[in-house]
């Protein structure tokens, strides 16, 4: 403004500003693949040259990736800062993963209670129809063939209520969250699925979340979501200890199993002096 005159903003920057809130959002979610560029342009109000601009200044950003003939696709960029390190850490350091259970707990209680408060009537939708596949497939009982459809299910029920807080923050951080930590709770729920009341309290837990977010009581959303994660923390140090038993076991048994080869060799040993 040093001529006095006001800064007229590119029509280009405001395509990429637009579509840049519809990523922070999570309206645009990784992997996502961007509307053909003529149905695009016609949504925005906008030229195809413009568009082809503001989808360009995006790619260099690194939030867009444009294959060649494929499409224009959303990246992981805000993630992958966070997802990619902490990944290789929980790998060498399992036992930091209280700490992150812990992070969780904190994160997804204030989400619920926001969620509570804030969710439209689509994000409720979105809610209704997370929660309903998560009844279905945990329905199905506790054969492995559906264990990875529950666990999606499940973090889709999860990431449905933290971006019903319509706090960006909140929805980006629990998406990587749950990336890091989704070997651990697979693992959980092969470990609960042991014995049906472990696998009736999961299911009751998601529904008291769901009544709490669908009731619009912040309190009861944040204590329900407590609740869960309480459980989830008993039910990891649970399946540690389970898992150290049979380590053990395995070791009394190996033990056993190399004692005659032993004595027979020292036999043969002795026989031949």
């Amino acid at each position: 403004m040093a001529n006095g005159k006001l800064a007229v903003q590119r029509l280009s920057d405001t395509i990429a500003h637009e579509l840049e809130r519809r990523i922070l959002d999570g309206a645009l979610k990784p992997g996502d693949r961007l509307q053909p560029e003529r149905e695009l342009a016609v949504e925005l109000g906008v030229s195809r040259p413009s568009l082809r601009e503001a989808i360009q200044k995006l790619v260099s950003k690194g939030l867009l990736h444009s294959r060649q003939g494929g499409g224009t696709y959303v990246t992981d960029r805000l993630d992958a800062g966070f997802i990619d390190p902490w990944q290789e850490m929980l790998r060498q350091h399992p036992n930091i993963q209280g700490d992150l259970l812990e992070f969780r707990g904190m994160l997804e209680c204030e989400a619920a209670s926001l969620a509570a408060r804030r969710a439209t009537d689509a994000d409720l939708q979105r809610i209704d129809e997370a929660f309903a596949r998560v009844e279905a497939l945990f329905a199905q009982g506790t054969s492995a063939e559906v264990l990875e459809q529950q666990v999606k299910a499940d973090l889709a029920f999860h990431q449905a209520i933290a971006e019903a807080a319509h706090n960006v923050m909140f929805g980006h951080l629990t998406a990587s969250l749950f990336r890091v930590i989704n070997d651990h709770i697979d693992r959980n729920l092969r470990h609960l699925r042991r014995t049906e009341d472990d696998w009736k309290e999961l299911r009751d837990q998601h529904r008291a979340i769901w009544e709490g977010v669908r009731s619009r009581d912040p309190v009861l959303a944040s204590a329900a979501v407590r609740r869960h994660i309480d459980f989830v923390s008993e039910s990891m140090v649970a399946r540690a200890r389970h898992e150290e038993r049979e380590t053990r076991a395995w070791v009394a048994r190996s033990l056993v199993r190399s004692v005659p080869r032993k004595v027979e060799a020292t036999e043969v040993e002795s026989g031949s002096q």
